[in-house]
């Protein structure tokens, strides 16, 4: 046991020491904390998981490498926040991301520990050339799921844990897939919270290519959690019949606004906020932010794994935020599909900065 008096085991600072020593108008940091920040997982008030995964991806690569883009441009932002000035003081904290993830994900997806082709790929390639499953194949697919489920419990656990301490929680991927273990996490603490989706694409697929976890049924995987009573996505460019009629038929717990629709009303004459305000009277009192970066118009996330033309402005999607924020409480978000670029990094960091400050006001509300 360390004892207070000694000189030579001095003790640990307290938070409100710890933002006493910290200039936010010094230069960034690089201490291995997300923004340069001096706080710790116990001074912390919101802990964001990096999660480099993107296992199921079914076009461009890169997301995996996308907790560290964010990660490297972070402290080069300014911390006035002009939402929430002292939003900094909350405490933010990334701690390091377990080495297996980033290993398990190039086992499956990129590399089979015998060096031929992974697991994933076997599935991709065969379902992209319409073959039927082999025993093999089958195999393959066991793999890719079994591994999928044993990060989900791995982020369900460090959720779980984090909420008990009394935090907030952030997740930052990889691809869309990732955030599900946080959902039933917060599924164990509120029996009926919203998600509020943006993204250029529904995510309501069915296993797609036979992944049960595939990045493209991560929102028809988050409905099947009977606490959460309302999906509404905004910025919808590039959907399937079949996740169309899904949405259509769920008694109105799933509400889509496409991006063509929201545009064609402000061509009419409805202002941006009118229409934010509409479609935040849908959520009910606590609301997850899942926000998917290719929900952005593709200038501010060109290296993203499946970009769409279209979408929204980051002013636009803050405005958004902001409407959640002075009308409901954000109980947590994830930031995914940030691509390996350094642009990409600086945007995602600036959206993971306003998520956790509007959290933060989103308390009191």
């Amino acid at each position: 046991m360390l004892d207070p008096l000694d000189p030579l085991n001095p003790p640990m600072p307290n938070k409100q020491q710890i933002i006493a020593a910290f200039d936010p108008g010094g230069v960034g940091l690089d201490n291995g904390n997300i923004f340069g920040f001096p706080f710790s997982y116990d001074t912390a008030d919101i802990i964001i998981l990096g999660v480099p995964w993107e296992v199921t991806v079914s076009f461009h690569s890169g997301t995996a490498k996308g907790p560290k883009a964010v990660l490297d441009a972070s402290p080069q932002l300014d911390f006035y926040d002009y939402d929430n000035p002292e939003g900094w003081k909350q405490g933010i904290c990334m701690p390091p991301i377990p080495d297996w993830i980033e290993q398990k994900n190039g086992e499956l997806r990129w590399r089979s520990l015998s060096g031929g082709e992974s697991p994933a790929q076997k599935i991709v390639t065969a379902t992209e050339q319409g073959q039927p499953l082999t025993d093999d194949l089958h195999t393959a697919l066991k793999q890719v799921n079994d591994g999928c489920a044993q990060l989900n419990q791995w982020l369900l656990l460090k959720t779980r844990q984090a909420l008990n301490a009394g935090k907030k929680v952030g997740i930052l991927g990889g691809d869309h897939s990732v955030p599900l273990g946080a959902l039933q996490a917060l599924a164990e603490k509120y029996p009926d919270f919203g998600i509020l989706h943006i993204d250029a694409h529904c995510d309501l697929r069915d296993a797609y290519q036979g992944f049960t976890f595939s990045h493209a049924s991560i929102m028809r995987n988050a409905i099947a959690l009977p606490q959460v009573s309302k999906l509404i996505q905004v910025g919808i460019r590039d959907v399937s019949h079949a996740e169309i009629e899904f949405a259509q038929s769920s008694n109105g717990r799933i509400r889509v606004h496409h991006d063509t629709a929201l545009k064609r009303s402000r061509y009419q004459g409805t202002p941006w906020q009118t229409l934010c305000a509409q479609i935040v009277a849908d959520l009910p009192p606590h609301v997850y932010i899942s926000f998917d970066i290719d929900g952005l118009d593709p200038k501010l996330c060109p290296t993203t794994g499946t970009p769409v033309p279209g979408g929204l402005d980051l002013d636009e999607a803050f405005c958004l935020l902001r409407e959640v924020a002075d009308h409901r409480e954000i109980i947590g978000f994830d930031l995914c599909e940030v691509g390996p670029d350094e642009w990409d990094g600086n945007v995602g960091a600036r959206i993971i900065y306003k998520l956790c400050n509007l959290m933060g006001l989103s308390r009191s509300s």
